[in-house]
């Protein structure tokens, strides 16, 4: 290889690292826009508007960075480019050790530093993707990047290198002779020496020829695996909706985009045919992006891609893809159904709500459950118009879920469910309100004290004592001393009385006084249950008059009673 330049580059050393001058965002927009320049060249002849586009947006980056210095010094590694030790050109998905990756291909052949110049983008750009797009696709047999680059004869760009013989010391064979090359006389008579062995023998061992140059070595080999792997790992699909897209912003013509909106509808239904969910998620987002990147839009074209992810969260689409899920032996990858989730709109809440309640594969349903918390929080207006949805399942897991959010704008759709006949929908509804626990909220379960059902009844009072709302107490009030809580369970009769006893205070005192002590018509008690909640009730008032309300009845000989007393003058409120 002839030596470089002296004046362009020289040997890398190593260098005290500097704080750099200014914040890294506007180089490492640099590096990425020449990461795409460069693919888009592999991809487009130079006429192409695709390619043009993708020119003329690297040479406008540079404008940012030349703002803040004149000179723009990168550090290769074998990973990573760094500028001035901060990271800027890492590609978290690419391969470390793939040509795709531009430390690499600099790394591998040697080059250790690059020094950009102003005017670089204007004169030599261009230049320096033509050497990368050579470099990516080099044989072992072709010049390597050093010597592309003293080729080139750039002026706006200098390099550093290292003789990778030094650096490795690789001057030597694994069996200790010299790796100078045999020169091609050398190798002629050492290879008609084996070939006249082989015949005189009568055998022709082609082992005997693994020297000759021509067959490939270890590092030869190990490079076409990789270059065949890598070309087997990438995506096709995701190609075409990359060009698709790219093809949709640079082109204006409205039949160009026409036709090409249709490509991505047909292409996004044999994604979903395919069960391809990271290439529709991908599709569904990069879709969006373009929406607003793509000059000179119609309202039509805007529309039709921005319906993309609606196709997907419609109910007859959506419902196919979960039941096909549901069914399948096996599910795709989590990371590609979180990512296809992740796209879904708020039309996707009705269908995904009712297949909550129909999955019967329990990998899939935490991810569903995940998509309808995200969905349901980020769309407050469709969950409570789902509170009301004449689909059962749809409206009970609408009403669960508007209380797990403590969703306020659901609190009069939920009052709303209190006056249904339906006890299953009653029971819920009155559950979310409690957690909600608005006012309006606590002004509705007020209302369902006088519900039919005792969970109901209990539920409601239990958040309404919980909370101290004082305006549940003229309820309460005709509640304890009605007829009905008499005819209740000692469960019931203890809610309700320990209600009364926190919200009523010393007016209360006296009522309660009258239960617990009083006497009727021939001296006859009230019954030992009802005495019992009153000094629950007392003990929660806990005030001086209470106190010795209960004392009065410190020694009464019925054992339900007097348990109830000591435990209320033994009660945190004492």
């Amino acid at each position: 290889m002839t030596s470089p330049s002296p004046h362009l580059s020289g040997p890398a050393r190593e260098s005290e690292p500097q704080e750099p001058p200014f914040a890294p965002a506007p180089v490492e927009e640099v590096l990425r826009l020449i990461v795409k320049a460069a693919r888009a060249q592999q991809l487009y002849l130079p006429n192409n508007p695709i390619y043009r586009g993708a020119l003329d947006v690297l040479r406008a980056a540079f404008a940012a960075v030349w703002e803040e210095t004149d000179e723009l010094p990168l550090t290769i590694g074998e990973s990573e480019l760094q500028w001035y030790g901060t990271p800027v050109g890492r590609d978290a998905n690419t391969a470390a050790k793939s040509t795709d990756n531009l430390a690499w291909l600099f790394y591998k052949d040697g080059v250790r530093e690059i020094k950009i110049m102003k005017g670089f983008e204007e004169s030599e750009v261009v230049k320096l993707l033509e050497i990368i797009k050579r470099a990516r696709k080099a044989s072992p047999d072709e010049d390597d990047l050093v010597t592309m680059l003293w080729e080139a004869d750039f002026l706006t760009l200098t390099y550093k290198y290292v003789d990778l013989l030094q650096e490795g010391g690789g001057g030597e064979l694994a069996d200790g002779t010299d790796a100078n090359p045999a020169s091609a006389g050398d190798v002629q008579r050492a290879t008609h020496e084996a070939v006249e062995e082989s015949r005189a023998g009568g055998i022709v061992n082609m082992s005997d020829f693994d020297a000759t140059l021509y067959f490939l070595d270890e590092r030869e080999i190990t490079y076409i695996q990789d270059e065949i792997a890598r070309e087997y790992q990438q995506d096709l699909r995701l190609n075409v909706v990359s060009g698709l897209l790219d093809i949709f912003e640079a082109q204006s013509d409205p039949e160009i985009r026409s036709e090409v909106l249709d490509d991505l509808h047909t292409t996004m239904l044999y994604l979903l045919t395919a069960t391809h969910f990271r290439g529709v998620a991908a599709m569904l987002r990069e879709s969006q992006v373009a929406v607003q990147r793509a000059p000179d839009l119609t309202e039509e074209q805007r529309q039709r891609l921005s319906q993309l992810p609606d196709r997907l969260s419609a109910a007859d689409v959506l419902s196919q893809m979960l039941q096909a899920l549901d069914e399948a032996p096996t599910l795709p990858p989590q990371p590609e159904l979180v990512e296809l989730f992740d796209q879904l709109r708020p039309a996707a809440l009705a269908p995904v709500f009712l297949w909550l309640n129909r999955i019967q594969n329990e990998r899939l349903r935490p991810l569903l459950e995940a998509a309808a918390g995200r969905l349901a929080a980020a769309n407050t207006a469709e969950l409570v118009r789902l509170v009301q949805s004449p689909e059962r399942e749809v409206s009970s897991e609408a009403i669960r879920r508007a209380g797990a959010l403590k969703a306020q704008a659901a609190v009069l759709a939920l009052s709303k469910i209190l006056s249904e006949p339906e006890l299953a929908r009653r029971q819920i509804a009155v559950q979310a309100l409690t957690e909600i626990a608005s006012p309006g909220a606590l002004q509705a379960l007020e209302r369902a004290i006088d519900d039919g059902d005792r969970e109901v009844r209990m539920t409601a009072v239990r958040a309404l004592t919980s909370r101290a709302y004082r305006p549940a107490l003229a309820r309460l009030d005709a509640a304890v001393k009605g007829k009905a809580i008499r005819d209740a369970d000692l469960t019931e009769k203890m809610c309700f009385f320990e209600g009364y006893g926190s919200l009523c205070g010393d007016a209360g005192v006296s009522y309660l006084d009258s239960i617990l002590n009083g006497k009727g018509f021939l001296g006859r008690r009230e019954d030992p249950d009802v005495r019992a909640c009153a000094a629950v009730a007392l003990g929660r008032i806990a005030t001086p008059k209470a106190i010795d309300a209960l004392r009065k009845a410190s020694s009464e000989k019925d054992i339900v009673v007097r348990n109830a007393v000591n435990r209320a003058l033994r009660g945190p409120g004492v």
